[in-house]
């Protein structure tokens, strides 16, 4: 229940710092954009030390968090609705990827229910999104 409280939190609070930011000139966008990439590839490489599921996990967060990351470098770039909404469409999609990875180290029932905790999330943070869409 706390997650669903955090999920919401983290939608609203994302939506209104995206209001509340100025949107960046092309140059501003273009470094921003040339960091996130190279922050990405810092972290996978950060992976390449790890071995079996760790590395499938660490490789997933990195992913997801540059998932995000552009997303919200677009809020910035051009902010409006459809971007805020993207931003919190990227950070239940990365949720999900990394939570359903970390399932795989667990087994039978441990991992079912793992799973399930996992689709049980994203399934609340999608209808988050989808509510968040009728308020704006």
């Amino acid at each position: 229940m706390k997650k669903q409280h955090f999920v919401m939190l983290a939608l609203a609070s994302t939506c209104f710092v995206a209001s509340q930011a100025g949107a960046m000139t092309k140059d501003e966008y273009k470094v921003a954009k040339e960091k996130v990439e190279a922050d990405y590839k810092v972290a996978k490489t950060q992976c390449d030390a790890m071995k079996d599921n760790a590395k499938d996990v660490c490789q997933k967060e990195a992913k997801g968090k540059e998932e995000v990351a552009k997303a919200e470098l677009e809020q910035q770039y051009q902010p409006s609705d459809s971007h805020a909404r993207k931003v919190a469409e990227e950070k239940v999609k990365a949720a999900y990827e990394v939570a359903k990875e970390k399932c795989d180290d667990q087994q039978g029932e441990a991992k079912a229910a793992c799973v399930k905790q996992a689709k049980a999330d994203e399934a609340q943070g999608k209808a988050d999104i989808k509510a968040m869409k009728k308020t704006m």
